[in-house]
């Protein structure tokens, strides 16, 4: 069950961070759509019958390990966008799967080693008054891009089921040497707002083999999770069972 807080605590954390300036755009696909770009032996988490996808720019902020404090001098804040659906463990533990990622700095491509889709690119992250442009183009000829603009709403003072389920999930799958490799995370849970697209450009769900999406999306923003915690990624046996 999808819950709005974090499931268990991240005991040891390799690094933290801040994930900040966040929109989430979701569509529905068919199950069957998205389930052919998901490895065996995950399975797509459905809700209400459909696959759901998520575009997801944000900017990451105070990125260091653990036992520095925050806002010490490190890696300045930049932007990542992230391609994801959600997926189920056949010991029933749910989690993301990331289509791509997209991002400007040259140090989150170790992330590769296990498998994370990720591709550098120039991305940028721009507040307007009352609202927010997020843009980005996957580095090569013909790259993958975006361009949104956002508009938040009013706060979710209590959140539906279906904007819980949308943007709350505690860990990753990553696939690597024929291994799943399984990351867990922790933070506050997000503080959501209603939110409008007033433009959508993109080509990173074409570029990740999907057709065109059942309907509108659905957009929420958040200001961000200031206290994330990611634990080490571990190989996940594929019938383990729930611990």
């Amino acid at each position: 069950m999808v819950t709005y807080g974090a499931e268990r605590p991240v005991r040891v954390p390799v690094l933290r961070a801040g994930w900040l300036t966040q929109t989430f755009v979701h569509w529905s696909f068919p199950v069957e759509a998205v389930q052919r770009l998901v490895p065996a032996p995950l399975v797509v988490d459905a809700y209400e019958g459909a696959a759901w996808v998520g575009l997801t720019p944000f900017v990451m902020a105070d990125v260091r390990l653990p036992g520095v404090p925050a806002g010490a001098p490190g890696v300045p804040a930049f932007p990542e966008t992230n391609l994801r659906t959600y997926v189920r463990h056949p010991s029933g533990r749910d989690g993301l799967w990331f289509l791509s990622l997209e991002v400007s700095r040259a140090f989150m491509l170790a992330a590769r080693g296990i498998g994370a889709p990720y591709h550098r690119g120039a991305l940028d992250v721009t507040r307007r008054a009352e609202t927010l442009v997020y843009s980005g183009r996957r580095r090569g000829a013909g790259g993958a891009s975006y361009r949104l603009v956002v508009r938040p709403g009013v706060r979710i003072e209590r959140p539906t089921q279906r904007d819980i389920w949308l943007t709350s999930r505690w860990r990753a799958y990553t696939r690597r040497l024929g291994m799943l490799w399984e990351t867990p995370v922790e933070h506050e849970p997000w503080p959501l707002a209603r939110a409008e697209a007033e433009v959508l450009e993109e080509t990173l769900t074409a570029a990740a083999g999907l057709p065109a999406p059942c309907g509108e999306p659905v957009v929420h923003f958040s200001e961000g999770v200031r206290h994330v915690r990611l634990g080490a990624s571990l190989p996940r046996p594929p019938s383990a069972a729930a611990s």
